[in-house]
């Protein structure tokens, strides 16, 4: 039996392993990763101006004050998604990268939101923060507005069924108007599940009362009704910051608005930056994309960064040298820490 020549066969193998490796490399540079890259994006003081020199934040129809230093929001850009994939080399870059992050695809698409429905998300929760922000400041100035809950969704076979009707918009629960700090949900838990409870409710413009027996869920009493909350403000406030999305900037939003609503100040000239969800009630909630939104804060020159307590823990390694951490949970807090901070005061770390 013939024999292959030794070198020959060497030859062969590697003639083999370079188009595999070839074929690798190939498709590495081609096919797209199902990853997103997470990168420091713009940041915005709320109390300075747009490109137009018209205030990011526009209050009328009440009386401000002068303000000064920053109180600056921050975003996350992000590279890939559905319809925007890039290759494993990229990725790999990006991994190396001290300010980017690499996170897969469905963290923030989901498994199957398009790339369009996503912005279109983003869009909605940027509008929802705005509203919220001024609920917020407004609320912690006891400066009173309309809570409206409207009825979006009602449960079959729940005390509600058959006696309230989706777009019924209630305004008291057991004759207490509804206000920023207990709204529907909240006075209608505060008994015991089974016990009754008398709703004032505007049905087309018309003043109606239902009792009705509450029933228990994990717990609490409720009546089996989805709402969506909405407010009436006694003068408007404007924000535009373009096209930027997402519901992360409220709490610094709601900074803004009240210092722009009172007198005095509360950056002390500093450059502060900031984010965390906000709710009417002033309660801050964690945010994603907290690494890269140190980043681009410190490189705008932020040297105080406001962090929602939930977040503490994922600053850990990442904070920038120069740039101080405030930790909260409520705007009240943040209020607080600030005037600290000015004084000289001692204000929570993270």
């Amino acid at each position: 039996m013939p024999r292959q020549n030794p070198a020959a066969r060497r030859q062969l193998t590697l003639l083999i392993a370079a188009a595999g490796i070839a074929a690798a490399v190939l498709a590495a540079t081609l096919l797209p990763v199902p990853y997103v890259i997470l990168s420091p994006g713009p940041t915005l003081n709320t109390l300075g101006s747009r490109g137009d020199g018209k205030p990011l934040i526009e209050i009328s129809g009440h009386r401000t004050y002068p303000t000064n230093g920053h109180l600056n929001m921050v975003t996350v850009s992000y590279q890939g998604g559905p319809s925007d994939g890039f290759n494993l080399f990229t990725a790999l870059q990006a991994w190396l990268s001290p300010h980017e992050a690499v996170v897969p695809e469905q963290e923030l698409f989901g498994t199957n939101l398009t790339q369009q429905q996503v912005t279109r998300q983003d869009t909605q929760q940027m509008v929802g923060s705005q509203e919220q922000a001024q609920a917020a400041a407004l609320c912690q100035l006891g400066i009173g507005f309309d809570v409206l809950d409207t009825i979006v969704q009602i449960e079959p076979g729940a005390p509600a069924a058959g006696v309230l009707k989706t777009g019924d918009v209630i305004t008291a629960v057991d004759g207490k108007k509804l206000t920023c700090r207990a709204d529907a949900g909240t006075l209608i838990r505060a008994r015991k599940p089974g016990a009754p409870v008398l709703l004032t409710v505007d049905r087309h413009g018309v003043t109606h009362q239902f009792r009705m027996k509450t029933t228990d869920d994990k717990g609490n009493a409720v009546v089996g009704v989805g709402v969506s909350e909405t407010y009436k403000f006694p003068f408007p406030v404007k924000i535009d910051i373009g096209n930027i999305g997402g519901p992360s900037a409220g709490l610094m939003f709601a900074l803004g608005i009240m210092d722009k609503l009172t007198p005095g100040g509360l950056t002390g000239g500093r450059f502060i930056a900031g984010t965390g969800e906000i709710s009417a009630n002033g309660a801050v909630s964690p945010i994603g994309g907290i690494q890269q939104k140190l980043a681009g804060a410190r490189a705008a020159g932020a040297t105080v960064f406001l962090t929602p307590a939930a977040n503490c823990p994922d600053t850990k390694g990442a904070v920038p040298q120069g740039m101080r951490l405030i930790k909260v949970s409520t705007l009240a807090g943040a209020v607080r820490a600030l005037k600290a901070l000015h004084t000289g005061g001692s204000v929570p770390s993270c």
